[in-house]
C-alpha cells in the first residue's frame, strides 16, 4: 500500500509577508471568505489537505510556501495514532458553515490548481492591493492603510483619525448634487505619500464594522453613508435608483457605486454578515450595507398594507440573481425607534 500524507498549516508565516497578505491568499487557496479563513488561520496548526501522495503533497507544500505560508508533510500511520482535536479544526470549522459536500469541494481546489506550475499557481495567489490592519471589529472598527510612496487614498471626510507627517492631504468635491442629496458629504479627501510610504488611520463615523473588498474591474453598490476609503483606481458616484426604489422605499434615492481595480473600505451599523445569494433573497431595507452588480432588486412590502403599518417590518429588498450582499446586524431606524421612549421629557406646568 502507497504511503499517503497530511498536509498541516502551522499557521507560520514565510519571509516579510504580512499576517493580512498572509490570511488573504489562504482565503483564496480554499475560496474562503475573509473572515473564516482569518478564524482558520488563527487556530493553526491544522490539516488541510489529507491523504494524498508524496508527490501531490509536495508540490502542495510548495504552493504554500512560495505563498508565504508554512506547512508541514506528515505520513498518515503517524497522524492516526495521534490526531488531536487541533488538527482536525480544519474540517470541523468547516462543517459550521457548509455540509460535508462543500469541505470536500475546497480541499480539491488545491489539487485543481497544480494543473498549473507552482510559479504561475503563486503568482494566481500573490494577494493584490494596498496593505493594511483592521482593529476594533465589529463594534468599533478601525483601519490603518499603508500607502506607497506616491500613491494616494481617498477618504470620506472627516474619517482620517491619525497619518504620517509626509501624508499630503487635497480635498476635492465628488458626486457634486448626487452627494448632497443623499445626506452624505459631497468632500473626499485625497491623501498621498510623498517621498516615501506613509500610514493613515481611519475612523468611521458610525458604530460598526469595516469591511475590505479587492474590485478586479468589478462594480459594488453601498448604501449612502457607507463608503470609508479606497485606492486611486476605485471610482467612486452616486447612482440613480429611481423614485419607486429610492423615494418609497424610505431609503436614499442614491446608491454609491464603487467601480474600478483597487481597494475599498466600507463599514456598517453594527457587525456586517456576508452573504452568498445563488437564487432569490430578502433583506430589509435598513440593514442593506452593499451588494455586487450582479444582482438585481426591487422594493416590496412583507405582507399587506396593514403589516406595512403595523408590522414595524416596513419594506424589504428582493435580491435575484447571483452575487453578495453584505448586511449590517442592527438598524439605525430601528435603534432611533427603541431609544425614543427613554428621551428625558419637559412637564409642562
Amino acid at each position: 500500500m502507497n504511503q499517503t500524507y497530511n498536509i498541516t498549516l502551522t499557521g507560520e508565516l514565510i519571509g516579510d509577508i504580512e499576517l493580512s497578505d498572509a490570511i488573504a491568499v489562504f482565503a483564496k487557496l480554499f475560496k474562503l471568505p475573509i473572515d473564516k479563513a482569518q478564524d482558520f488561520f488563527n487556530k493553526a496548526p491544522l490539516v488541510v489537505k489529507k491523504s494524498v501522495d508524496g508527490d501531490t503533497a509536495n508540490k502542495i507544500q510548495l504552493i504554500l510556501q512560495k505563498s508565504g505560508l508554512h506547512c508541514e508533510i506528515n505520513p498518515v500511520q503517524m497522524l492516526e495514532s495521534e490526531t488531536s482535536n487541533e488538527e482536525m479544526l480544519m474540517t470541523s470549522s468547516a462543517a459550521e458553515v457548509q455540509d460535508e459536500q462543500e469541505v470536500h469541494k475546497k480541499e480539491d481546489v488545491v489539487n485543481s490548481e497544480l494543473q498549473t506550475s507552482p510559479d504561475q499557481a503563486q503568482a494566481d495567489f500573490k494577494f493584490k492591493g494596498l496593505k493594511f490592519e483592521m482593529a476594533g471589529q465589529p463594534d468599533y472598527g478601525f483601519v490603518t492603510v499603508h500607502v506607497p510612496a506616491g500613491e494616494m487614498l481617498k477618504v470620506e471626510a472627516s474619517a482620517m483619525a491619525t497619518m504620517d507627517t509626509n501624508m499630503q492631504m487635497k480635498t476635492k468635491m465628488r458626486g457634486g448634487l448626487g452627494r448632497f442629496v443623499t445626506g452624505e458629504n459631497i468632500f473626499v479627501n485625497e491623501f498621498t505619500a510623498a517621498n516615501m510610504e506613509g500610514e493613515v488611520g481611519i475612523a468611521p463615523g458610525a458604530p460598526g464594522d469595516l469591511r475590505h473588498q479587492y474590485l478586479d474591474n468589478d462594480t459594488i453598490y453601498l448604501q449612502n453613508s457607507a463608503f470609508v476609503a479606497c485606492s486611486s483606481g476605485v471610482e467612486i458616484e452616486s447612482k440613480w435608483q429611481g423614485l419607486v426604489k429610492g423615494f418609497f422605499s424610505g431609503e436614499s434615492l442614491f446608491l454609491i457605486r464603487a467601480q474600478g481595480k483597487g481597494d475599498l473600505w466600507f463599514n456598517s451599523y453594527g457587525a456586517i454578515i456576508e452573504i452568498d445569494v445563488t437564487d432569490d433573497y430578502v433583506v430589509d431595507t435598513g440593514n442593506i450595507v452593499g451588494f455586487t452588480s450582479g444582482l438585481e432588486y426591487k422594493i416590496t412590502k412583507v405582507g399587506g398594507y396593514k403589516s406595512l403599518f403595523f408590522s414595524g417590518e416596513g419594506l424589504v429588498c428582493r435580491f435575484s440573481g447571483e452575487g453578495k450582499v453584505w448586511i449590517q446586524t442592527r438598524s439605525s431606524a430601528a435603534f432611533v425607534g427603541w431609544a425614543h421612549w427613554f428621551r428625558p421629557v419637559n412637564k409642562k406646568g
